[in-house]
């Protein structure tokens, strides 16, 4: 192993890997009665059963995996039947993917609530003057946390499958399905879908562990009395009774138990239907056509996209309200004095100095991390510890991870903080520029080794400025996701630090939509800017180096 592979895979496992067992490991204490704050320090179940006895534990435990299970395969199978009759790269996907969940479902609950805009249409047909007594947001069932999560995950699925799709001979294969009597979609189904399976399967763990412990998205859109097990979980956390801290912490490792679990299940389920595939497949079986559930796939991405882009334009609309009474379809007045004010300068700053820290931080770690790679063979092992943050719901750590920072004297503080969000920013960051990294046309560091060049200058005068873009991009995808986390800057600032997730997430439960739609708007705002920002400095950068974008001789 190189020097420079040693120093960077021990920064990985110090700085992003460490935290995650230490937190766990303290959380667990917790949850088996040793608190030495409180004097216990006697092991015991006695959490356990305080958490059972909880009001309304069954409940959330149901709704976390109804909502968190029932979203993820909904959006899988919807991506699923998009990708068979919509092939492409989807590049139009990635303002949906750049907004924050919290924007996200705080745009939902303004389209969906009693009073939204689909309320509003309907009122001239049904009759209603007032708002209907109709729970369309934060439903018992959990439907409307489980459209939010199908809402804001479909793109991501969407894009990973267009990636994998790439890497396939799909058309050349469809056509001998064809050639041998085989639908298009049964064709697609039987020879594409066991292929594309594993390039995706790590992206869909992710989004399972997401959708079994989201926290910001199950306040503004679930249940509330009782709520998911993550949200009951935090609000135990956050007591007055100290003493609920060691339910909480049952209850954060129940939650860890479950998306572990969870994973472990769609893996069995993967290897039943695989056995089942390959008898389907020798079976034959031409005569059964996927085509109409497949265009119905279809046809809800499109409605779900539609539904996310009102979402989006019900932000700026309510930001810019003035007078909007029940059942006007638009608003009767209109003002901008909300964003002149400065109500939001100090969360919009501290979250622009968040991101800005972490993300840079974590792009160097990258690009040391790909460039100690050289020709050495790439450790399937190590790279599996830079997505277990992605895999382990952040409300079974970070109570932990925060005792440890405050025994430490850094919690409540930036460096805590951006410590924390590096743990999630990084294996993102990793995941959008590794593939570009590795497709670098070898041929060319070649050409300037040959001249002279050391290592470090060939990777400033050579790699870097032929993957500026991606590098833009991975940039852009850090500040996303350092934008939207909710958990991390609410556990490891200690309520000090107020970014505009934060403020979001509550004010999402006032009475004022308008506030809440200038912090949403603005949470949304920043990806979206840096999206901007990575695509048109490299084509600033580029524009008299036509053949300078990382394609190679």
């Amino acid at each position: 192993m190189s020097p420079l592979r040693g120093a960077v895979l021990a920064v990985v496992l110090l700085g992003l890997i460490a935290p995650i067992v230490v937190g766990l490991a303290e959380t667990a204490r917790a949850a088996f009665g040793v608190l030495p704050a409180l004097g216990l320090r006697v092991w015991s179940l006695e959490p356990w059963r305080m958490l059972i006895s909880q009001p309304g534990f069954a409940s959330s435990l149901r709704l976390t995996l109804v909502t968190g299970l029932g979203s993820t395969l909904i959006a899988l199978a919807l991506a699923v039947g998009f990708c068979a009759t919509a092939p492409g790269r989807m590049r139009w996907l990635a303002p949906f993917l750049a907004t924050p969940h919290a924007a996200m479902a705080v745009g939902l609950a303004f389209v969906l609530a009693p009073s939204g805009w689909i309320a509003r249409a309907l009122a001239p047909v049904m009759g209603w003057v007032q708002p209907p007594d109709i729970a369309s947001v934060h439903d018992g069932c959990g439907l409307a946390l489980m459209l939010g999560l199908v809402v804001k995950e479909l793109p991501f699925l969407l894009l990973v499958m267009a990636s994998g799709l790439a890497q396939l001979p799909v058309a050349r294969q469809l056509a001998v399905g064809r050639a041998m009597g085989y639908g298009p979609g049964v064709a697609w189904i039987k020879l594409i879908l066991p292929q594309l399976w594993p390039l995706i399967r790590l992206p869909v763990w992710v989004v399972l562990a997401y959708g079994l412990s989201v926290v910001d998205m199950a306040i503004i859109l679930g249940p509330s009395n009782p709520p998911t097990l993550a949200v009951a979980v935090l609000r135990w956390f956050g007591a007055a009774d100290v003493a609920l801290i060691l339910p909480a912490s049952a209850g954060a490792l129940l939650q860890a138990a479950l998306v572990v679990g969870c994973i472990a299940g769609l893996w069995g389920a993967e290897v039943v239907l695989r056995v089942m595939g390959r008898w389907w497949l020798r079976r034959g079986g031409r005569g059964m056509s996927w085509a109409p559930g497949l265009q119905l796939a279809r046809l809800g991405v499109w409605g779900l996209i539609g539904l996310a882009s009102l979402a989006l334009l019900a932000l700026l609309v309510w930001s810019l309200a003035w007078r909007w009474s029940y059942p006007m379809l638009w608003p009767e007045a209109w003002s901008g004095g909300l964003w002149m004010s400065a109500m939001w300068g100090k969360a919009l700053i501290n979250t622009l100095i968040l991101a800005g820290v972490t993300v840079g931080l974590s792009l160097l770690l990258a690009v040391f991390w790909l460039e100690a790679e050289g020709d050495l063979p790439r450790a399937a092992w190590a790279e599996a510890l830079i997505y277990l943050p992605l895999l382990m719901p952040q409300i079974g750590f970070l109570y932990g991870l925060n005792v440890v920072f405050l025994r430490a004297g850094i919690s409540g503080g930036y460096m805590a903080v951006i410590w924390a969000q590096a743990l999630f920013v990084f294996p993102y960051m990793m995941i959008a520029l590794s593939e570009p990294w590795r497709a670098t046309d070898a041929r060319l560091l070649r050409v300037g080794a040959a001249l002279g060049a050391g290592r470090g200058r060939r990777l400033i005068a050579l790699r870097l400025p032929m993957l500026l873009g991606p590098i833009l991009t991975a940039g852009a995808i850090g500040v996303a996701v350092s934008v939207a986390q909710y958990l991390p800057t609410l556990f490891l600032g200690a309520g000090r630090i107020a970014t505009l997730t934060t403020e979001a997430v509550t004010l999402s439960s006032g009475s004022d939509r308008r506030v809440t739609g200038v912090y949403a708007s603005l949470q949304a705002a920043l990806p979206f800017a840096a999206y901007g920002l990575a695509a048109a400095i490299p084509a600033w950068w580029h524009r008299n180096r036509r053949d300078l974008r990382g394609g190679g001789l």
